[in-house]
């Protein structure tokens, strides 16, 4: 079944809140995601984000609020979602005794499946992890990075529709972190939604189509990528322009352009200039336009998108000032 076929959400969090000893792990939390995608969960150690998967996967019920994956609420229907969702903890124990195969074939008994049937999980899911030649390893000779693909191939076993991985890539080399996220994206194309939470931001860039920050038990941005890296809040926008030239009589010219809100001269690079406005009220053709229309040398004009570290920082660092 193609989840995303039907333009379904996944994931559908509704003012989630939860305490450990007096103390707020998860305040007011609310978020979606969309069937067939691959979204992000950024976040600061502590900002909540385990408790949120832990939720998710029914293995904690929350104190407040609703938490559904697929319309299923995570309490009233926990098997059902259990039947869905493929979790992997950060930190997670493994039959260290067993060979490859005897482990996911363990665990395909588990889930009810007939010796044939077994058969063909074990070979198909050692395939999609690229783990076909080592199906008759010992998991206790394992590298970090192998046992993390075995880990992987054991949530697959029952074809779940949602991922639900929790810090996969921590602890891995580089090599070993980029095939992992080769292995994510081959799920995404297979039609599987995949929530990945994470740290290492640079990757979940690359690797995401959208994604939530959390910190301190509170959301600071969930949306799509491209509106976090560019920087998009309540439709306003930033571009860099660049002139051969720094002329502040074309940063003027702009300035008087409605709908620009902002036109800030770049400390660090001569001519560069960055520029926000309301994209409801103008467009960067406008903005160019006035550059021209002044007498400006324009050597470049684009997007300002951010890194996504830069993102970040801002929106936590936002959240500890308020």
């Amino acid at each position: 079944m193609d989840p995303a076929a039907n333009g379904s959400m996944a994931i559908e969090v509704d003012r989630l809140s939860h305490a450990f000893r007096g103390r707020a792990a998860l305040s007011q939390v609310s978020f979606a995601v969309a069937a067939g995608s691959l979204h992000g969960f950024v976040g600061p150690n502590g900002a909540g984000k385990t408790t949120t998967l832990k939720v998710l996967s029914t293995l904690l019920a929350p104190r407040a609020g609703t938490a559904r994956v697929f319309g299923m609420d995570v309490r009233r229907d926990a098997a059902d979602v259990r039947r869905r969702i493929g979790y992997m903890p950060d930190h997670f124990s493994m039959y260290r005794q067993m060979s490859v195969a005897e482990y996911l074939d363990f665990f395909a008994a588990a889930y009810g499946q007939s010796r044939a049937q077994r058969d063909k999980t074990v070979g198909d899911v050692l395939a999609l992890t690229d783990m076909t030649g080592r199906r008759g390893d010992f998991i206790r000779g394992l590298s970090r990075g192998m046992q993390q693909r075995v880990s992987l191939a054991r949530v697959l076993v029952h074809d779940p529709d949602l991922l639900l991985l929790d810090e996969p890539a921590s602890g891995l080399d580089p090599r070993a972190r980029i095939e992992l996220m080769d292995i994510l994206r081959e799920l995404k194309r297979m039609g599987k939604t995949v929530f990945i939470s994470s740290h290492i931001l640079s990757e979940l860039g690359d690797l995401c189509d959208s994604c939530t920050i959390l910190d301190r038990g509170q959301v600071r941005f969930s949306g799509e990528m491209k509106d976090l890296l560019r920087g998009d809040r309540d439709g306003l926008a930033a571009y860099a322009l660049t002139l051969v030239v720094a002329d502040e009589a074309v940063a003027q010219a702009i300035r008087a352009v409605p709908g620009v809100s902002a036109v800030e001269a770049d400390a660090d690079s001569a001519g560069r200039y960055r520029i926000a406005f309301d994209r409801a009220a103008c467009d960067g053709s406008a903005i160019l336009a006035a550059a021209l229309a002044a007498g400006g040398k324009v050597g470049d004009f684009r997007e300002d998108v951010r890194h996504l570290n830069d993102a970040f920082m801002a929106l936590t660092q936002a959240g500890v000032r308020a």
